[in-house]
């Protein structure tokens, strides 16, 4: 024991108060005091694999361009917006944006929504049409009304009023192929019943991509990308053609606060890919902030919400052979100090995610919470 140094009980009662607020588990996270490192983050954009793939033709990808515009003096949401442009403006991405893979009737409805840290601002949209960067749509919902998210029509309505070009179709050949392709397979000579239609056109969406006639991570194609500027402006967004073939209408976790992105400035940011309603249940990025804010690094706390999903799959059509999910889920989170991770329920399929710091872009080797496939 060291005595040479006396503890005051200022001290003492500060430091207790610190170590306790990290050993807290899941069970208490809401309500509990946020832990504060005063330490200056180093700027970086942590993503998908998309903010590393795609350049629509340009010299840079999703995550350096964020990455410029921050250490340039841009907002942080500014500049991660112009980031996932590229992606959504990309014809080769066909999980965002342009291009995205149509629903069931062959019609593109994309989401997406924000969040912006230090303002405490969010938007979203959900079943847009005719709009190639919902993003920006996303965005002008939080700058321009007092609601966090708008659908349909009505967001159509609202872009168009605000001089976003509206399209008559987003498909293009590519998407348009792979979509009569699928119609092909499940409904030669006519319509199906509805819960047979759905049930094996899910079914040929999954061989589709065992054939490698769909990109796995298109399939529930989305990007999100979330960054931190050297003052510690968090700030997050995510944009998506949903998941493919879905029913008209649907609404996946995309444009949900605290289903496909949560930011809180204080703490940090995460955001997903992969199966939405998964995200729907279990608010898994909301989950993921308030574990880190309990102390947890962003990997243990992405973990621990892969783990939450995990056990909540019980229905028998969501299992594999083993027992386990038999879908593929994948978390992006970054705290306060600018540590970051990239973990998956398997990371099978998409393997990697997209990061880039002061040394340039990165793919990195996502953190698999289980072994195998999803479809083993």
């Amino acid at each position: 024991m060291n005595r040479g140094k006396h503890i005051t009980r200022r001290e003492f009662v500060t430091t207790s108060a610190a170590i306790g607020a990290v050993a807290v588990g899941p069970a208490s996270l809401l309500g509990a005091p946020a832990v504060h490192i005063s330490s200056r983050a180093a700027p970086l954009v942590i993503s998908d694999l998309s903010g590393y793939r795609f350049r629509n033709g340009g010299p840079e990808n999703s995550v350096e361009r964020a990455f410029r515009g921050i250490t340039e003096g841009e907002d942080v949401l500014d500049a991660l917006m112009a980031g996932v442009n590229i992606p959504e403006l990309d014809p080769e991405e066909t999980g965002i944006g342009f291009g995205g893979l149509p629903n069931a009737e062959g019609v593109v409805q994309l989401d997406a929504c924000c969040m912006h840290g230090p303002k405490k601002q969010a938007g979203g949209v959900a079943s847009l049409e005719g709009v190639r960067t919902p993003s920006l749509v996303a965005k002008a919902v939080m700058e321009n009304t007092d609601h966090h998210l708008l659908v349909g029509e009505g967001a159509q309505s609202f872009a168009r009023h605000l001089g976003f070009t509206i399209e008559d179709d987003l498909n293009t050949p590519r998407s348009r192929e792979r979509w009569m392709e699928w119609k092909r397979r499940i409904d030669p000579d006519h319509f199906l019943d509805p819960i047979k239609r759905s049930e094996v056109g899910y079914q040929v969406g999954r061989d589709m991509v065992r054939e490698g006639l769909i990109d796995g991570d298109s399939f529930w194609g989305t990007t999100n990308c979330n960054g931190i500027n050297a003052q510690g402006e968090i700030c997050g967004v995510t944009t998506t053609s949903g998941l493919a073939w879905k029913i008209p209408g649907r609404v996946g976790d995309s444009p949900i606060l605290g289903a496909g992105l949560y930011v809180d400035n204080e703490v940090g940011a995460a955001g997903s890919t992969g199966r939405g309603e998964a995200n729907l249940y279990n608010l898994t990025p909301f989950l993921i902030v308030e574990l880190m804010r309990q102390g947890l690094h962003p990997k243990d706390a992405g973990m621990e919400g892969l783990r939450r999903i995990k056990e909540n799959t019980v229905e028998r059509r969501l299992l594999n052979s083993r027992g386990d999910p038999n879908f593929d889920i994948r978390f992006f989170a970054l705290n306060k100090q600018g540590e970051y991770a990239g973990v998956a329920m398997y990371g099978a399929r998409e393997s990697q995610f997209a990061l880039c710091t002061e040394n340039g872009s990165e793919a990195l080797p996502l953190e698999g919470l289980l072994d195998g496939s999803p479809d083993d």
